[in-house]
């Protein structure tokens, strides 16, 4: 079964009519050989690294607990909580998701939460259900209890603690993050779902193949109301989504954007827009000092499942299998949007951020920028998307081996005499010169009515999306207006944060 099972299944409501149960039920035994089929070879967890804790705590929600930590693991390091999808197990996410490389090169620890089919029928995580997943009951008061054993036992910083799942996963990836803000630094949704978007198994089907219709406002106001009158700092949040997935509409990815973007009060205009491999765009939001707060990562073709990228390169991490789907590496991208690699910009070290970041020139090739100097830096690292791109001893720093017509979002940190990275900058974007690739360059502004009409977008159940990079443009009507660029011969990208043809 997939890790958010289609209508028919024991987590969704029931199909309507007789032709789509007995659709969905075959649908479902399909893919059920297959998801066995990857459980199976895991193998089992402790063959995997993996080992159980039997004892954690309060479980309400009769979850099983792995964990696995890599040798010399340092005290004040961080923690991960990984949540499978339906039909899947701990050991199943922990051998196909790369979490485990990260572990091992950054240092930190994992957590992976294992529901059963005595919670639900498909082993699903029950993102739908009040009794299960909201502040201090069933499961998602048992994954927090795994937090705070995991904590006690490695010496970890409960400053740093973060969250990611998959499909159903995802699902309550979001619910935990509503409900425990106080908890969790940060989140990744993989496939998933808005936090509380469904109350009920009867509501499921509605999050997953279609659109509430609610206002940025009103989906914000779900996650206020899982912690009333929490008034502290809110996770980072990334939402990962296939393009053409089909068991979690992709509307569900707009509707997380809107949603953690209201709750950081951040609007739902892009801070910057770029193209990442396996033909995935990165667009980000930036909170109030220029850091980025949520992101969302858009795989053009990919389907239901997580985004992995098996090879040796530090960019690269997983194994394909039944919804472990050959794209990107998400793991390594949402593991330095958390800062949890101190090189990417989310160091801990006494040096302040750089200020005064700008762009001093571009070609279509290079992007050059400047900054003002921080009193006790050796040096200072430049990040290009949050990755490592070089080194400069001065304030100053070209990249290089850029696309034509592209934008690129920069930070910078500085670094002291002893290796140790500072806070990272607040980002600027700089677009390089030239067509693209074959593109006009230009800047198209209109509504998204008009960019239908125009064809430089198409519209699907209600939603415009740019042709080429399909990026979510929001509703189909003449009230939204975006700015698309054509950075290649019909393929166009949203510059609403600046277009310079």
């Amino acid at each position: 079964m997939p890790p958010n099972p289609p209508p028919g299944s024991a987590r969704s409501p029931l199909p309507r009519t007789a032709r789509a149960v007995t659709t969905a039920l075959l649908g479902v035994l399909a893919l059920l050989t297959a998801c066995l089929g990857a459980v199976v070879t895991a193998g089992p967890a402790a063959a995997a690294g993996l080992t159980q804790v039997t004892s954690f705590g309060s479980n309400p929600g009769n979850l099983a607990m792995y964990e696995y930590a890599p040798a010399g693991l340092p005290a004040n390091a961080p923690v991960v909580v990984a949540l499978h999808g339906c039909g899947q197990s701990a050991s199943d996410y922990f051998a196909n998701s790369g979490w485990q490389k990260y572990a091992d090169l950054w240092g930190f620890a994992l957590v992976l939460p294992q529901t059963s089919s005595a919670n639900n029928s498909l082993s699903c995580f029950s993102w739908f259900d009040p009794a299960k997943d909201t502040r201090g009951k069933g499961e998602a008061a048992s994954v927090v209890s795994m937090v705070g054993h995991a904590v006690t036992q490695y010496g970890s910083d409960s400053r740093r603690v973060y969250v990611t799942g998959l499909s159903a996963g995802g699902g309550m990836t979001a619910d935990l993050l509503a409900d425990y803000p106080d908890v969790f630094a940060g989140g990744s949704v993989d496939s998933g779902l808005p936090a509380q978007c469904a109350t009920s198994q009867t509501a499921a089907s509605g999050c997953q193949y279609g659109s509430l219709n609610l206002t940025p406002a009103q989906w914000g106001d779900k996650v206020r109301a899982s912690y009333p009158g929490y008034t502290g700092p809110w996770p980072r949040v990334a939402i990962w989504q296939g393009a053409s997935d089909y068991t979690v509409y992709p509307v569900n990815a707009t509707e997380l954007r809107d949603q953690w973007t209201n709750v950081w009060g951040i609007g739902q205009t892009p801070s910057s827009t770029q193209s990442l491999p396996g033909n995935t765009t990165l667009t980000t939001y930036n909170d109030a000092s220029g850091k980025p707060a949520v992101q969302m990562y858009s795989i053009a073709g990919m389907g239901h499942g997580l985004a992995v990228d098996p090879g040796s390169g530090t960019e690269q991490c997983g194994a394909t299998g039944a919804y472990y789907l050959d794209t990107i590496c998400s793991s390594y991208y949402t593991a330095r949007f958390w800062g949890l690699d101190s090189g990417s910009g989310g160091g801990t070290g006494a040096l302040p951020a750089p200020t005064g970041l700008k762009v001093t020139g571009t070609t279509d090739t290079t992007a050059s920028l400047s900054w003002a100097a921080v009193t006790g830096a050796a040096s200072y690292t430049v990040y290009r998307a949050g990755t490592k791109v070089g080194t400069s001893t001065s304030a100053a720093y070209t990249d290089s081996g850029l696309t034509a017509g592209t934008s690129y979002a920069y930070t910078v940190a500085a670094v002291d005499s002893a290796g140790t990275v500072g806070a990272a900058s607040g980002a600027v974007t700089a677009t390089t010169t030239g067509s693209g690739g074959g593109g006009s360059g230009q800047c198209f502004t209109a509504t998204n009515y008009a960019q239908v009409a125009a064809g430089r977008a198409h519209q699907s159940g209600g939603y415009a999306y740019a042709n080429g990079s399909n990026q979510n443009m929001g509703l189909w009507n003449v009230f939204v207006t975006h700015t698309l660029k054509e950075t290649a011969a019909g393929y166009y990208v949203i510059a609403d944060s600046g277009c310079s043809a």
